[in-house]
């Protein structure tokens, strides 16, 4: 750099340096088979799409892509990137953009890293429609962000360094979900170990231990927002895992215990411990244990998560109430239940803890990376007066 350009990288517009295309604005006719076609939701991987159309419509095309051509997600996740480097046929919908580099100028790998860098975020960021739903970027507008153009033998040197960090840190990722993955077979393992009595123990319906109850509809007063705000601050919870189960907030709740919450329509099942103050809707059920000195709302969960529940026939698959109050479950003493749930719980913040387990070495390598990476593209604007 200091010998390169000592005084600074040079700031052009994007359109400059690239042509820049958008896919069909057709709905596509799908085949099983033909010319692979791909939208925003293949940029992961843009060689595995499963949709296809006929030759017949794709050479209808005008554009076409070619090697070292990029595309660029521009609707709903915007400014994800991937290099086009295969001789093969490839169709896109209008959800991608297609850049395609003057190599003359710019290198092809150089530019996906600059736009998934923080700088060129915050360039898309500018002129991205943040009201329309879902957001996007329109194409013309795509070309006036203007973004750093060393040299290309500085161009070079950073996609080296880039592509080695970014493949050391795909191993080391790949290495750690290989290893939560046997921690959750390790984990299911000790949780079926644990959970597996004989008649010696107690087994009571729970419609006998817990009190149940079915989710209705959301409070008149309540927002579709995953952050609460102003005095919207009891979440509603819909069917899902994690952060997908919060439908909204509101203003009011309508249990106040802590609780276990049970999908009982679409996908059977999920468990998942609730802290008090919430509201269930349609699609969950409730369990609340009627006597804590008799189950543990936490051994509730882990029993459920190993009871193979069956379902009514019908399209979509569902368990009313009174199919789920006279499924059995153990209930050994109190203190058993208790020293159980210790066990299982260290298990459960290894595997899915986001401060105190392998996910958080995962989000931590991963922002590592990013923080070199936008070191390494961060560069001195270019002082005209000391070029001249």
């Amino acid at each position: 750099m200091n010998e390169l350009c000592p005084n600074g990288v040079e700031r052009v517009k994007l359109n400059e340096i690239c042509e820049i295309y958008d896919g069909t604005h057709q709905t596509p006719d799908y085949k099983n088979f033909g010319v692979p076609f791909i939208s925003v939701e293949n940029i992961g991987n843009i060689y595995n799409s499963t949709k296809y159309i006929s030759m017949e419509d794709y050479n209808k095309y005008k554009i076409k892509p070619q090697i070292n051509d990029i595309f660029m997600t521009r609707i709903g996740s915007i400014g994800k990137c991937a290099v086009f480097e295969k001789d093969m046929d490839l169709a896109y919908y209008v959800s991608l953009a297609l850049l395609r580099p003057d190599n003359k100028r710019v290198n092809s790998h150089f530019l996906k890293h600059l736009i998934e860098s923080t700088t060129g975020t915050k360039e898309l960021r500018k002129r991205t429609l943040v009201n329309a739903v879902p957001i996007k970027i329109n194409k013309d507008d795509i070309g006036k962000i203007k973004i750093p153009v060393p040299p290309l033998e500085v161009q070079r040197k950073i996609v080296r360094i880039l592509d080695i960090y970014s493949e050391k840190n795909t191993q080391l990722t790949e290495a750690l979900y290989s290893e939560i993955e046997l921690r959750k077979k390790q984990y299911k393992y000790y949780r079926n170990m644990l959970l597996n009595f004989d008649n010696s123990v107690e087994w009571r319906t729970l419609g006998d231990v817990c009190e149940i109850f079915t989710g209705g509809e959301a409070p008149k007063e309540s927002i579709r927002e995953k952050v609460s705000r102003d005095d919207y601050i009891y979440p509603i919870y819909s069917n899902g895992v994690g952060n997908n189960s919060i439908w909204g907030f509101a203003k009011t709740y309508r249990i106040n215990k802590t609780a276990v919450t049970f999908s009982s329509i679409g996908t059977i099942g999920c468990p998942t411990l609730r802290q008090p103050y919430f509201t269930p809707i349609i699609r969950l059920k409730v369990l609340i244990p009627k006597d804590d000195n008799v189950l543990s709302v936490k051994f509730l969960k882990y029993s459920l998560e190993t009871v193979e529940f069956g379902h009514q026939k019908s399209s979509v698959p569902n368990i009313n109430a009174n199919m789920l109050k006279s499924i059995s479950i153990p209930v050994p003493p109190i203190e058993e239940q208790e020293r159980i749930v210790k066990i299982l719980d260290r298990f459960d913040r290894l595997c899915n803890d986001l401060t105190d387990g392998l996910p958080a070495e995962i989000s931590a390598r991963q922002k590592q990376y990013e923080y070199y990476r936008d070191k390494i593209l961060t560069f001195k604007e270019e002082d005209y007066e000391n070029r001249r």
